[in-house]
């Protein structure tokens, strides 16, 4: 596998509130690679958000590249940084911690230790050489994790774990603070500790209301801060993660393994046979636990941490999230296989950076009419459904600066086949202002939007069967990626991309790009895969 500094999940960065980062990033690998910092806003500074050929191209092998990493004023908590070239992430991630400013505090009493964890999938084989033969093969053969880890470890309940489990060593009648990241390329996760509740105190890196509960549902590229108090009877622990399913039931080809850690009380005691398992940690398919905690957080929303929610609506936007067919000529002949979509759009990486694209006045690598709207509208929950092609074009949205947004995205079952997807965007935080299962109603439904202390989001799932709400002031200038996060749906086509507007100022004006950036000449591989007999092929795919 492709590592940072020889590391499995990379080192953290560990800083403080209002912190510059600089990161020198030096490919000794034969692929290239780019690093994206996973909620950082990078204030007006796209040229080091990472994304291949968004914002920049590939650092190629045998060079290097300076990211400049701009922390929002705001952030606080837990982010994470990862490769966002291919699916080079599965191996290439490490968490952010970021502290509050020196001479303060956190809004919840200082906890008595800390400690992180790295939920991340498992491959089997040389990583690299089996996602190269996973695009350019027409078998249908899929590409999916063995298992999962826990802080690099899949842990004592698989094959390949046992001796080397990670373990947590904490006092009893402490509370700790609990950094969680999921890393993990195609798959939301519910995660546990046995006999011992959490309590939420953040997310995605701000700060909540404390909400205590028996399990989380983490989505890829969400974070979540949560308190525990070691009060229990001395001994072993499990902290069990396992796979949250929301495809078709009658999928069974998935990663059905649930990975362990040990939280391991320190003093004189018999250890027992076996730590003690959370029976509380649910079944791969219980959608009541899963979509039922989305709705469960909410915003500190105090004068130290303020909610903003743009209330005054200019720009409005209605998209569906779709898993597709797409009609594409591989080799001289058409052939059909599944895509990925917004409002029917499915998204072709350009031959260029868009954002040096934008910055230079060029023309040709993308348009600016990515559809503010479907192109029909049916029963996006239902049975049935109109003929699920889509469209193949590199369509962005423009935004003027301080434009106030309001994007509700509704989750269709287009070919039957669909499952949540937890849509990420880049440069920025969001308020989460409603949620609902069936179709959006635009009249009844904003009528129970929270405007008043919503989560403020990076990463958000669009539950199955379902809609979300979301609001932002576009108020950073830039270019800034908009995708699903399971991997697989990202290289189908589920995204696109805003582009910010300058404002009126050199503050409120993109910065000037670095002397360097890594060049495009070296073409990355075509990100949809091509297969025979898709629609035959699709149930032997673990499309999460």
């Amino acid at each position: 596998m492709t590592t940072v500094n020889d590391s499995f999940p990379g080192p953290v960065i560990r800083i403080h509130r209002g912190d510059l980062v600089y990161v020198n990033v030096h490919n000794q690998d034969d692929f290239g690679v780019t690093i994206h910092w996973h909620g950082v806003k990078q204030t007006r500074n796209p040229w080091s958000d990472g994304p291949d050929h968004i914002t920049q191209c590939r650092i190629q092998p045998g060079t290097n590249f300076t990211y400049k990493v701009i922390f929002g004023e705001d952030q606080e908590g837990t982010l994470w940084w990862h490769a966002h070239s291919d699916w080079t992430r599965a191996t290439v991630h490490g968490a952010i911690v970021i502290l509050p400013t020196q001479g303060t505090t956190y809004p919840f009493p200082k906890p008595d230790g800390e400690h992180l964890l790295v939920l991340a999938s498992w491959f089997a084989g040389d990583f690299n050489e089996e996602y190269e033969e996973y695009l350019s093969n027409q078998t249908g053969t899929s590409f999916d994790d063995i298992a999962f880890t826990i802080n690099g470890e899949p842990g004592d309940l698989v094959a390949c774990g046992g001796e080397t489990t990670h373990r947590w060593l904490v006092d009893y009648g402490k509370t700790y603070l609990l950094r969680i990241v999921n890393v993990v390329v195609n798959s939301e996760l519910f995660f546990a500790i046995s006999e011992h509740n959490l309590t939420i105190v953040g997310t995605d890196g701000t700060y909540t209301k404390p909400r205590v509960t028996s399990y989380i549902m983490i989505a890829p590229g969400q974070t979540m801060d949560v308190l525990i108090t070691t009060n229990q009877s001395l001994g072993h622990y499990y902290m069990a993660a396992r796979q949250f399913v929301t495809f078709d039931p009658s999928i069974t080809g998935f990663n059905n393994m649930t990975a362990t850690a040990i939280l391991q009380y320190r003093g004189n005691y018999p250890p027992p046979d076996v730590p003690s398992f959370p029976i509380n940690l649910p079944l791969f398919h219980d959608l009541d636990s899963g979509l039922g905690f989305l709705s469960l957080l909410r915003s500190l929303a105090t004068p130290e941490h303020p909610v903003n929610v743009p209330l005054n609506i200019t720009t409005r936007m209605f998209v569906t999230a779709s898993i597709n067919k797409v009609n594409y000529t591989f080799e001289g002949t058409e052939v059909s296989h599944f895509a990925a979509s917004l409002n029917n759009i499915t998204f072709m990486d350009p031959t260029s950076s868009i954002l040096l694209a934008y910055y230079r006045h060029t023309s040709g690598v993308y348009t600016t009419d990515f559809p503010d709207y479907p192109p029909s509208y049916y029963n996006f929950t239902g049975d049935t459904y109109p003929p699920p092609m889509s469209v193949l074009a590199t369509k962005v949205k423009v935004l003027n600066y301080n434009e106030s947004v309001e994007i509700v995205v509704q989750w269709t079952n287009l070919l039957g086949q669909g499952a949540d997807h937890p849509l990420h965007l880049h440069g920025y935080t969001f308020y989460v202002v409603g949620m609902g299962r069936g179709n959006f109603n635009n009249e009844t439904d904003p009528k129970g939007y929270n405007l008043v202390d919503p989560p403020e989001r990076n990463t958000i799932t669009v539950p199955k069967n379902g809609w979300v709400a979301l609001r932002f002031l576009a108020n950073n200038p830039g270019v800034w990626l908009w995708h699903c996060h399971f991997d697989r749906h990202l290289i189908w086509g589920m995204d696109t991309a805003f582009i910010v507007k300058n404002g009126e100022t050199p503050e409120t004006s993109i910065l000037p790009p670095p002397a360097y950036m890594p060049s495009c000449a070296v073409q990355s591989l075509i990100r949809l895969e091509d297969f025979q007999d898709s629609v035959e092929l699709f149930n032997e795919i673990n499309v999460n």
